[in-house]
């Protein structure tokens, strides 16, 4: 019995350690840049400069049939799949565009990064682009994300600009920050384009 209470604290330990440093790490990882215009209870704007992307597209209609295929050839991008077999940082969070048509993943290139000095793709389907400025509403939640997790927040930060008069763009999408082995601490977000320079100059 000794034996397997200490076997199952070091394995605790572990654990712990493990998340730990995987949660340091991550605090570490570039985000991309954004200024909080409004800040409330359940929900805040948010203005994004433009910022350079690679992006995959895809005929996936979930989070889960685009969130691991869609991971991977982004993922060989940055770690040498270029003309130049050069790694480059990841950054936070990965953008996902889930919907009927064509969907999309993208990771957000480190700042000092543009179109110029970004290499070439191995994969064709890899593809460098340019974001425009956006503001964005945003509503966050925690966990594992899922189809179901993204429904729910969709809907609810729909709610919430509805009853704040609030017109949004397009559908939403939804933002990842943490890598799938952290367990704890973990961020997600959904996000939608809004006419918020509309909002503030009305009467």
């Amino acid at each position: 019995m000794k034996t397997i209470i200490t076997v199952t604290a070091i394995a605790i330990f572990i654990i712990v350690l493990f998340q730990s440093f995987t949660i340091m790490s991550a605090n570490k990882t570039e985000e991309q840049k954004y200024t909080v215009i409004l800040k409330e209870k359940d929900f805040e704007i948010r203005f994004y400069p433009s910022a350079t992307v690679a992006t995959i597209h895809s005929d996936a209609k979930s989070y889960k049939d685009l969130s691991g295929p869609g991971f991977r050839k982004l993922a060989g991008y940055i770690f040498g799949g270029n003309e130049t077999n050069t790694s480059i940082s990841m950054t936070s969070p990965v953008h996902m565009d889930i919907n009927d048509s064509v969907s999309s993943m993208s990771f957000v290139m480190p700042s000092s990064y543009n179109q110029e000095n970004l290499p070439k793709p191995n994969d064709p389907n890899v593809l460098i682009q340019k974001t425009a400025d956006e503001y964005v509403a945003v509503i966050r939640f925690g966990g594992y994300a899922s189809d179901k997790d993204l429904l729910f927040y969709s809907a609810k930060l729909k709610e919430i600009l509805e009853e704040k008069g609030i017109t949004a763009n397009g559908h939403a999408r939804f933002l990842g920050y943490n890598p799938p082995f952290q367990l704890v601490d973990r961020r997600n977000e959904i996000v939608v384009s809004v006419n918020w320079e509309e909002q503030i100059s009305k009467p």
